[in-house]
């Protein structure tokens, strides 16, 4: 019999919450109970935004020194705690505990530290006045009680890359992350939790998104809302939380442009990490592959080849592994929908394209090749959001622009090419937020902006060290009259 384990921190305490269901944390590689966590409720939620409306003027007042010293404390904590940290996640997310477990708690680490250096450099501006007897001050200043909603995909990079930032510049916060993910979370909160922050500054509500993360994005003493996720639930939460401060990041499909100058190998790697990287589970994963016609052929026959030779889906707890289960039912569906889907309107089966549940675990996929995918697939007009590499074969780079600019998503594409100039005339005419030339889709770096293209379904606001504590703060401006 598996207890409940306390997963509502309010107000610097732990407890069960106000309702009497549970969520059950299962692991998606052997189908087993892990844990069983509170499933919070819209009183819980508001109790947390009242701890963190009670704590914020004494937290916002503090030094940024002072905060960013508790921000290096619970990276610490991260530290101390990083194997279990690695292995829940693990076993509640599903990902390889050699492969990429642990580097996710590593950068996690970062997030905290990147955000305490931070903090204590964000400037304001001391504009002109046109009276002489005055003096101008523009500074930011915390906006309050921030709400953090997060995914179920990476559960402790993207709950890093906001509660970080929005803690360190003087935000309390409210906190509900995936409710497939919310035993990982409260291990993660159990670091902050350690860091001793006054009671009401972090708050963690587990339970699900229609309830706990609505309820914080429509309370009106909630001052802005960060949220990563899909692009249908970012938008219901941009309503709900309806004159706030909103920071979305939401979905995309990755396009990944091989052109026919492209050094072969090298985009043959990076489709791998393109893809299977998390089981093609992230924003950035490149779910178009769009193949000069010239090296189509040299291209897929090395591809095949290297995903035969080096991606090995298995057990998440063997350190061979590279790739793990897909994290839960909908995702395996959805590969199961789109691949037949493809298959019925002409594409070409290379590699893969069935389940594994031998390996333990009915979301098993194996890593899939699909060749000559057409705009009209599922596969090219929706997220797949699972390990496969869907290729289209363009004649040009002004086709494969078109077609990457003709996706409802804007938030990041890639392109090889040995001609830096081709590169970078893509890079300014693809309606995308972020251009990598050379490297793969899921390649990105924590301190730079990143965000989805304005317009696109893919995000309002840019995260990313200083530029997250920008949106997360406000410009507060003071005339001050001369004596």
């Amino acid at each position: 019999m598996l207890t409940r384990h306390p997963s509502i921190f309010i107000a610097g305490a732990w407890g069960d919450g106000t309702g009497d269901d549970a969520l059950e944390a299962t692991n998606p590689a052997t189908g087993e109970i892990i844990a069983v966590v509170a499933r919070g409720t819209r009183e819980d939620a508001e109790r947390a935004i009242t701890a963190a409306t009670a704590a914020g003027p004494a937290w916002a007042a503090r030094s940024p020194f002072d905060r960013a010293a508790a921000m290096v404390r619970i990276a610490e904590a991260i530290v101390d705690r990083r194997e279990e940290l690695a292995r829940a996640l693990t076993a509640d997310q599903g990902k390889p505990l050699v492969a990429e477990a642990y580097d996710e708690v590593d950068e996690l680490v970062e997030y905290f530290r990147m955000a305490a250096a931070d903090a204590t450099r964000l400037e304001g501006l001391m504009p002109p006045s046109v009276d002489p007897g005055k003096r101008i001050l523009a500074y930011r200043v915390p906006r309050g009680v921030v709400g953090v909603i997060t995914p179920w995909n990476w559960p402790y990079t993207m709950p890093g890359e906001m509660l970080a930032p929005a803690l360190a510049v003087g935000n309390t916060v409210v906190w509900n992350p995936a409710s497939s993910t919310s035993y990982c979370a409260t291990v993660l909160a159990t670091c902050i939790a350690e860091a001793d922050l006054p009671p009401g500054v972090f708050n963690l509500v587990t339970g699900t998104g229609a309830v706990v993360g609505d309820a914080i994005a429509a309370d009106p003493r909630t001052a802005a809302v960060a949220f990563i996720g899909s692009t249908e639930a970012g938008r219901t939460v941009a309503a709900r939380a309806a004159g706030k401060d909103v920071l979305l990041e939401m979905g995309g499909n990755g396009p990944l442009v091989i052109l026919d100058d492209a050094d072969i190998a090298a985009a043959v790697d990076a489709t791998l990490a393109a893809a299977f990287l998390n089981a093609g589970q992230s924003c950035t994963a490149g779910e178009r592959i769009l193949v000069h016609e010239a090296i189509h052929d040299r291209y897929l026959e090395r591809l095949a080849t290297a995903v035969r030779d080096e991606v090995q889906l298995g057990d998440p707890l063997d350190a061979a592994t590279t790739m793990g289960p897909l994290n839960n039912e909908g995702g395996a569906s959805k590969m199961d929908a789109h691949v037949t889907d493809a298959l019925e309107r002409g594409a070409r089966l290379v590699h893969g394209g069935r389940r594994a549940p031998q390996l333990g675990s009915p979301t098993f996929y194996e890593p899939t090749i699909l060749d000559g995918v057409a705009e009209d697939m599922l596969v090219a007009r929706e997220e797949t959001f699972g390990p496969i590499v869907p290729i289209t074969t363009v004649p040009d780079m002004e086709a494969a622009l078109d077609i990457v600019n003709a996706s409802p998503y804007g938030l990041l594409a890639a392109i090889f090419t040995r001609d830096l100039a081709r590169g970078l005339r893509f890079a300014e005419a693809a309606r995308v937020g972020w251009v990598n030339i050379n490297q793969s889709t899921n390649y990105w770096e924590s301190h730079l902006p990143f965000g989805g293209r304005g317009g696109s379904q893919s995000g309002v606001g840019r995260v990313g060290g200083r530029h997250s504590l920008e949106r997360l703060t406000e410009l507060k401006t003071v005339v001050l009259t001369l004596g």
